[in-house]
């Protein structure tokens, strides 16, 4: 990790960008074609949820797992727990570097996931930008 200005502006960018991408992978519908895409589109707009976290306190990741662990690190009272993402990164990983099709249950779950907790999650990191 490299240490940098804080960038609220640039954090609060990455928060948009990642609801929009959230919001166009939900509109996919689900099919074999889509699963890794739709799985890979998820984790990567929680992941920009920590990128955001991490750059308005001036740190830059050079890795996926420091953003997961800065979602990780929020105490908010969620319907599913924060640690779910990083098991959505193992299978990313999986997806990107193994060949991996995920199974339709998957693509579900990931997308349960985030309809159960996208939405609070991103709410409190607006906060936590805000604060900082």
């Amino acid at each position: 990790m490299r240490i940098r200005r804080p960038d609220r502006k640039n954090a609060q960018s990455i928060i948009e960008s990642a609801e929009r991408d959230m919001k166009f992978t939900l509109s996919l519908p689900i099919s074999k074609e889509s699963s890794a895409t739709i799985v890979r589109n998820i984790y990567e707009s929680f992941r920009k949820l920590g990128d955001a976290v991490l750059i308005s306190k001036g740190i830059e990741s050079e890795d996926h797992i420091a953003p997961i662990r800065e979602l990780a690190n929020i105490n908010i009272p969620l319907e599913r727990p924060l640690g779910l993402i990083d098991n959505m990164r193992r299978l990313r990983i999986n997806i990107n570097y193994y060949g991996y099709k995920p199974k339709i249950a998957e693509v579900e779950d990931a997308i349960s996931l985030s309809n159960d907790i996208f939405k609070p999650l991103v709410e409190e990191i607006k906060k936590i930008i805000n604060d900082n």
